[in-house]
């Protein structure tokens, strides 16, 4: 990463004439712009015609930033190929589930196992790697964009070669997988390797191993497609760090996990849900997630918006303020590098109505007036570069589990784990902690409190992993319908929740989901899901009126367990996750009121800034480490060393 907060947004000059791109990068340096990511959606323009490429007007651009000392995330741009290509090779268009052949006219029109997409691919990578290898400008390669984007899934002839072969490569032998499976079940067990496919639009539900093999397939496959070009990459530029775009938080159909053990530097795009009555709280789910995935270093947003996006029902600006509030909930939460899309709004095309750091409107707008303020301010926060957020508390969080509950065979399709996990994330947020994101299997050495929201499916590596955590001294609080399959999505048998009953000293019986509210001895409220439970050794904090343990406490080797058997309403969630907070000797960053964030990044050499931004239409004091009063106004925000 840089020495200095990298600033700026996709720059795309392809779609203008060229007299406007002096007048482009002037604005940008009036902007305080160093940082434009180019050549994302170019490939029709550098090889109009297969294997004719035109990189004349592509040197321009580079040359024109270099002379204006504006850094280059140059990107191979494989993630929209051009007409000819789809005319030339239709064989290798994505094909959805009811075998619907989705034809060229927007984006990401390929199928991800496809060879000759993966050969055109690297071809025109090589091509943009070798002409710009040396070039001044450029500072990181931007592999693809936004994989996975549309075309997550393909469900082609091609596709499914290609997960037999991954499937080979994952189990022994074709009992292995029938065991895995269970295809013993409505008669689908497997004589042969050919008979099996895609799990492609069938008369009822789909075998559930099958389907979630097939997601954890097609991630890999869009792994193995960045790999590809990545290593190639090295080859010519080995000293260039590559990254890809993760919509982290946002886009739950790739392992972000595998994905970002690939990047030498975390990036990721953002963007808010208008839907959402606190959208910033989600702001920093994504950020905490972003800088876990990066190891708790450094991350780059790659794309945000100044204002309104194009692609919600109902696409809300953003208010005054709301471009640079934004913009450092980011940079506190570990980003060192903030960029939007686009540079300047485009005239034409699907994202005309996107809002962009130069507006339709010009220079003389809010948004343009909001970017300038906001680069020179970033300017002037360098120092804050490299720094780091340290968190004592970790949310697990795992893709597959995700995926294994999205089968639509469930107890109830009101327990969404997705928002489960952003939930209990808003609730360390409104009590001012900061956490991190964690892979069940991941170390978890350094926190003090486990959270575990939601995770229906825990590998056996997973489900010791809590509990060595647990044992060691950790304090843990395990949500309901957690730890029930196994990776195969097979049910731990001997009663709920299989793999942590000894841990959480609590046995479950059955399920029971709700249709209405259900009242808790404390006077707290379950929604949506409860479990008829028995405590094998915990200790009952909380009952239903009926008596049936709601949350129980179990002592575990140096640490305790909590189990919570409903979905507590938001009111009584956040004094339980208070409460075991207070347990495990978690503390807030600092002292604040209700909707102002507070966030600390520190240097290793003991320098640290204090974040602190309120939300809200009142003014706010935060309480600094030192004891000191800062007040922050209604809806800004102050940064000081701390």
């Amino acid at each position: 990463m840089p020495d200095v907060i990298a600033y700026g947004g996709d720059w795309n000059p392809e779609q203008w004439p060229e007299e406007t791109w002096e007048q482009d990068v002037a604005l940008m340096r009036e902007a305080g712009v160093n940082r434009v990511s180019v050549g994302i959606f170019s490939w029709s323009m550098l090889e109009p015609v297969e294997g004719v490429f035109d990189f004349d007007w592509f040197d321009r651009v580079m040359d024109l930033l270099a002379a204006n000392g504006i850094q280059a995330n140059l990107a191979t741009p494989t993630a929209s190929p051009p007409p000819w290509f789809s005319d030339t090779y239709p064989e290798a268009l994505p094909v959805d589930a009811d075998g619907r052949r989705l034809y060229h006219g927007s984006r990401q029109g390929f199928c991800p196992s496809s060879p000759i997409y993966r050969e055109k691919a690297l071809r025109i990578a090589e091509q943009v790697a070798t002409r710009y290898r040396d070039h001044p400008a450029l500072a990181l390669w931007h592999v693809h964009n936004e994989y996975g984007c549309h075309n997550a899934r393909c469900y082609c002839d091609t596709s499914a070669a290609a997960f037999r072969a991954w499937l080979r490569a994952r189990y022994a032998s074709l009992d292995e997988l029938n065991d895995a499976w269970g295809t013993a079940f409505w008669s689908q067990r497997y004589g042969d390797w050919a008979q099996i496919l895609p799990p492609r639009a069938t008369l009822s539900f789909p075998n559930p191993g099958q389907q979630l093999d097939f997601r954890r397939f097609s991630s890999d496959a869009l792994v193995e497609l960045y790999v590809a070009e990545r290593d190639l990459l090295k080859t010519i530029t080995p000293e260039v760090p590559a990254t890809t775009n993760l919509m982290a938080g946002a886009h739950w159909d790739m392992d972000c996990w595998a994905f970002a053990a690939e990047l030498d530097v975390v990036s990721t795009d953002h963007y808010l849900v208008g839907a959402r009555a606190e959208p910033h709280i989600d702001l920093a789910f994504a950020a905490d997630y972003a800088r876990s995935l990066n190891g708790g270093r450094p991350w780059l947003l790659m794309e945000h918006s100044t204002s309104a996006v194009n692609w919600q029902p109902r696409n809300l600006a953003k208010a005054p303020g709301e471009l640079r509030r934004n913009s450092l909930q980011h940079l506190a939460r570990g980003a060192d590098g903030i960029m939007f899309f686009q540079w300047r709004a485009s005239r034409a095309g699907a994202e005309k109505w996107h809002s962009a750091m130069l507006p339709h409107a010009g220079t003389n707008t809010k948004i343009f007036r909001e970017v300038a303020a906001l680069g020179a301010e970033l300017a002037g926060l360098s120092d804050v570069v490299g720094s780091t957020v340290k968190a004592d508390v970790a949310i697990l969080l795992d893709h597959s589990s995700v995926w294994a509950q999205d089968h639509p065979a469930q107890p109830t399709t009101d327990l969404d784990p997705v928002e489960e996990v952003k939930r209990w994330h808003a609730a360390l947020w409104r009590a001012g902690v900061t956490c991190d994101l964690a892979h069940p299997e991941g170390d978890l050495t350094g926190y003090r409190l486990v959270l575990v929201p939601a995770l229906y499916l825990v590998s056996e590596a997973g489900a010791a992993n809590l509990e060595g955590f647990v044992r060691r001294g950790g304090v843990t609080l395990v949500g309901p319908y957690s730890g029930i399959v196994d990776d195969h999505d097979r049910v731990r048998l001997g009663g709920y929740p299989g793999a942590w009953r000894d841990l959480l000293g609590v046995t479950v019986e059955e399920f029971f989901p709700l249709d209405g509210p259900i009242r808790l001895d404390s006077g707290a409220t379950g929604t949506v899901w409860s479990e008829l439970a028995h405590a094998t050794g915990a200790k009952v904090l909380d009952t239903y009126v009926t008596g049936e343990p709601a949350w129980t406490r179990n002592e575990w080797g140096d640490g305790a367990a909590h189990y919570l058997t409903t979905r507590l309403d938001d009111g009584a969630l956040a004094g339980v996750v208070t409460a075991v907070c207070a347990e495990a000797g978690v503390e807030p960053a600092a002292g604040a009121g209700p909707g102002v964030e507070v966030v600390r990044r520190s240097h290793a050499d003991g320098r640290s800034f204090l974040f602190a931004i309120n939300h809200t239409e009142a003014d706010a004091v935060v309480t600094t480490r030192a004891g000191d009063q800062l007040t922050v106004p209604a809806r800004d925000a102050r940064i000081i060393p701390d």
